[in-house]
């Protein structure tokens, strides 16, 4: 009997813990449920780096939170939201940062780096054919050799020997 007392004393204890990392907030609507969602989904915590706010359990991700919440009770558009936590907290805030010039190597420069790579191997590759092409060709000299070596008396023996081969 002790022991289920005890037993559903920790329990009790412990639901305690656990209720408090969750946020509760009451929506009017929906919408301001779904924008909620898609904004801390979209916005990612300063402190853990590569957690979105919904999934951070960081001091600062539940202010954060609780701010996105207190804007949207406002009335504030989501473009109002984002640009207020990203001139508090710089662009890094974004997953998707905006298309700025100060963004342009992040957007664009892995394709470009890509690009660079796919050209050096294509101009590697094409010149190494070049250079294979020109080494298999024979002079006039050689083939002339050639083919007084395959016309000699030496083709009855099963193979040339070196002596012949070097003239």
């Amino acid at each position: 009997m002790n022991r289920l007392v005890s037993s559903v004393l920790c329990a009790l204890l412990f639901t305690g813990v656990a209720h408090a990392a969750i946020d509760t907030y009451e929506f009017t609507d929906q919408a301001s449920r779904e924008r909620f969602g898609t904004l801390i989904k979209e916005l990612r915590c300063p402190k853990c780096q590569n957690q979105d706010l919904a999934d951070s359990n960081a001091p600062i991700a539940m202010d954060l939170r609780r701010e996105i919440y207190r804007m949207l009770q406002e009335g504030q558009s989501d473009e109002q939201i984002v640009e207020y936590l990203v001139s508090r907290y710089g662009e890094f805030v974004r997953y998707k940062p905006a298309l700025t010039t100060r963004t342009l190597i992040l957007w664009y420069g892995p394709a470009g780096l890509l690009s660079v790579g796919a050209m050096t191997l294509l101009l590697i590759v094409r010149r190494r054919r070049r250079y294979d092409a020109s080494k298999a060709e024979l002079s006039l000299d050689e083939r002339e050799r050639l083919a007084s070596l395959l016309n000699s008396k030496s083709l009855d023996s099963p193979s040339p020997t070196t002596n012949q081969l070097d003239k």
